[in-house]
Order: C-alpha cells, then structure tokens, then sequence
C-alpha cells in the first residue's frame, strides 16, 4: 500500500519527537512543560499537513522553527548536562523554574500566534498588479543585464578579496555595518531581481524568437554573477540559504510547491545542510590555504559543520538566549520600545544617532560576557526574546499579531498575478528562519535590504523604462 508522504512526515515528526522525550533526563515539571509546548506545535503541524488546504510556506519554516529551536535542541541540550557542569553553550546555568517560565513565554506567543494565524488568514485576498506593455520587457532585462555588469566591475576585486580571505581577515577591515548591508544585501542582488524577470519573460507566450534567445543568454550570465556574488566563500548561510532555495523554486517549483515537500525539504536543510554548510562560511583559512591544506576543511567541519552535534551548538543557541533575556529583564526592567527601535530604524547610521540601541543579541551577548564570563557577544536573538525585552508578556502577543498579519500579507502576495511579489513572497519564506532565530534588527534589515535589490530597485527601473517609452510615442 503506497503511504502519503505527509503521513509519512508525520509519523517522523513523531517518531523523533518520542525517542527525545524518552531519552530526556529532566525533573517531571520541566519534562511536561516541554511536552505541552510540543503537543500545540504537534497540532499545528498535522493542521498544516492534513487540513490546510492553501500552500503556507510561511507556516511550514514557523514550524520547523519551532519544532528543531525551541523544542529538540533544548531537550538535546538539556539531556546531555553533567552533574557538575549544567551550563547551555552561552555559558547561561539551566535553572529548573526559569526553563519552566521560558516554555511558558513560547507557549503564550504559539497560542496567540495560531488564534491570530487562524482569523486572518481565513480568507487570502490575491494582490493584483497592473501589468505594463509587453514590449518593455526585452529592454527592461537589458539594462538590468547592463547594471549587473556595472555592479561586478565596480566591485570585483572587493569580491574576489572576499573569496580568498579567512573569515577573520574579512571580520577586520574597517567597513561599516550601512555600506556592507547596501553592497551584500542590496546592490548585489539586483541580479536576482533580473533573473527573475528574464525567466518569467521566457515562460511567457510571445513570438519573437531572436529576443527569446537574447534573454536566455543575459538569464544564463545573470545566474554566473550571482553564483560569482553570493557563494560560501563570501556569503553567510543566512542570505545563502533563501536565495539558492528559492532559484530552486523559480526554477522546479514543484519540487517545494506543497506543504509536505516543503516541510522535507527545509528540515532536511537545516539538520544537515546548513550545519554542514558552515563548514565554509565560518572557515578561518584562506582560499589558498584552503588549497594547500585541505584538512582546513575537516578542522572547521569537525568545529562548525558537524551535524550529529550541531544541535548542542551556537545554532541552536534560541532557547537558552530567551532564558538570558527573561534574566536581563528582571535585573533591569523592559526597554518599553527602545529596543526595537534598533530593527526599525536600522538605516540611521550610528554616527547620526549615537544613543542608537545596540541589537538585541549584542546587547544579551555582553550581558553573558559581563555576568556569566561568555566569551563573545556575536549572538542570535530569537523573536520571542524580542518581544519580551520590549513589553514583556504583552511584548509576545503583539509580536505573535503582528508575525500573524505578515504571514496574511505575503499569503496574497504569493498568489499574486505579479511574478516577482510571488518570488518575493517565497524569499520572505525562506528568510523566516533567520528572522525567526534572531536577531531582529538584522534579520529586519536584511529582508529589507534583499526586498529592495530582487523587487523595489527592479520594479523602477522597469517602471522609468516604461513610461520613457511611453513618452517616447
């Protein structure tokens, strides 16, 4: 008898569920506290699975979110404590009544979320968008062809020096957080922006053969400069991951166009790609090193890519930075706003603003190298720490709604007769992940950042080309 593949997922789903509970060393309050929590997210997944009956990409990585962060790793982490020594990587000491108080706080903000997810997503809106003339299109992904090539002479040496250096090398040149943002997340993926212009272009019905092939070629040499642009060797997993993974669903949609599939595939990507991936993003060797010395490559995979203990890693660092964020707050009280600020108002340069709050992980992270001799400050954050430190346990359902209504938004957005808000859509998606883990100002930012080089920055130049023509008549 052939099974479904979303009862398949299921009986996985649980199957690792179980042997995690039943391996889980944990006094019987703790041990219910995380069984709760995994019962609400159990319930929303065999929802999402077997009743929902719209493609939620968005609901599908809130899941695997959830399911891997703040349920597995702790457990894992929990779970492989010594007597002596109950410390999670952040060097924060597993206390039996916060651990109690945290899965508390993700109980409060999963139920919100879901009462909230429910409502406003009862009925999807599409977002119509007026197409303009045809014939703009050929021209359109000509310049942005011609932009591209602008953007690889301006900055090939920068990106090549990128790719040959260490990480730490890269981690010590003097270039501020605004610039890196504006060139990485920004001028660099207006390539992406045309990619996705020219295929649709080549999935229409049209006539003309010679502007087909033209469109192919400039589609084939767009893919390269972003390949030369975004690879491991200069690229973070965070921007890495959503951007090949949605080429692969511009490109073979039904491989990641069902609820089922894709839950598969991103939690596969996240067990086992992305910790393995790590293995070149977080390389301390140079390029040539690298060459000369392979075994650089087992070295960093052994410390950062191995993926039977990546759960016991700075990856899955979300539950124990919420614990440290409930600590900080009740030592100095809710910042009442003021923190979120800093993902809100990401663009105002520091120079401008100098009272301008420090990101949440970095303000957690010098909290644990200051009281608990962390060693760094370099931390995630993840969105209920978030909207704890701004407006406590009202900070979790606002931030719930407010995660609620985005997901609305982009739902119409990927049913949208618009291709690129389609795309869009999916990158957002994929980027929730990230967003998800923290923390905000940078996962703001760099949504943000991305939005404008894939859609904002396309969108205009086609709309000035357009009206230009118009004119033109």
């Amino acid at each position: 008898m052939k099974i479904k593949l979303n009862t398949f997922l299921i009986f996985i789903y649980i199957l690792i569920g179980a042997l995690a509970f039943l391996s889980f060393r944990a006094s019987l309050p703790v041990w219910i506290s995380f069984f709760i929590n995994f019962s609400v997210i159990s319930l929303v997944f065999y929802y999402h699975l077997k009743i929902e009956k719209k493609y939620s990409p968005f609901l599908t990585c809130f899941i695997v979110f959830f399911y891997l962060f703040l349920i597995i790793a702790p457990i894992v982490q929990i779970s492989s404590f010594k007597l002596n020594l109950s410390l999670f990587v952040t060097r924060y000491p597993y206390i039996e009544s916060e651990v109690i108080y945290a899965n508390f706080i993700i109980l409060i903000f999963l139920l919100a979320f879901i009462i909230f997810y429910f409502i406003l997503t009862k009925n999807i809106i599409p977002k119509r968008s007026k197409r303009l003339f045809f014939i703009t299109k050929p021209l359109f992904i000509l310049n942005i062809f011609i932009i591209t090539i602008l953007i690889i002479g301006i900055y090939y040496n920068s990106v090549i020096l990128d790719i040959t250096s260490s990480i730490y090398e890269k981690s010590a040149r003097n270039i501020s957080v605004a610039a890196g943002l504006i060139k990485t997340k920004v001028i660099f993926m207006i390539p992406f922006g045309g990619i996705i212009h020219a295929y649709r272009y080549l999935k229409e019905n049209h006539k003309n053969n010679y502007n087909k092939y033209i469109v192919i070629l400039i589609l084939l040499l767009l893919l390269a400069a972003l390949v030369f642009l975004k690879n491991p060797l200069n690229e973070k997993r965070n921007l890495l991951g959503p951007v090949y993974i949605t080429l692969i669903f511009l490109f073979y949609p039904k491989l990641l166009n069902r609820n089922s599939t894709f839950f598969l595939f991103m939690f596969i990507s996240l067990v086992v790609l992305f910790p393995a991936l790590s293995t070149l993003t977080h390389i301390d060797a140079s390029l040539s090193q690298i060459i000369s010395n392979p075994e650089e490559l087992i070295k960093s995979y052994n410390r950062f890519g191995g993926i039977s203990s990546a759960f016991q890693t700075l990856h899955y660092d979300a539950y124990a930075n919420i614990m440290a964020t409930v600590d900080y707050t009740t030592k100095n009280g809710f910042s009442l706003g003021y923190q979120l600020l800093s993902a809100l108002l990401f663009f105002v340069p520091r120079s401008l603003w100098s009272s301008k709050p420090t990101s949440t992980g970095e303000l957690i992270g010098d909290y644990l190298m200051n009281d608990y001799g962390l060693n760094f400050n370099n931390l995630s954050n993840c969105i209920i720490s978030e909207a704890y430190i701004d407006f406590g346990l009202f900070g979790i359902i606002l931030f719930a709604f407010i995660l609620a209504y985005s997901f609305k938004f982009f739902l119409s957005w990927l049913k949208s007769n618009d291709f690129a808000k389609q795309i869009t859509a999916f990158y957002f998606a994929v980027h929730l992940i990230f967003l998800l883990r923290g923390d905000l100002t940078n996962g703001f930012a760099y949504f943000i950042g991305v939005f404008l080089g894939i859609y904002f920055i396309p969108k205009l130049l086609e709309r000035i080309i357009y009206f230009i023509l118009k004119k033109a008549k």
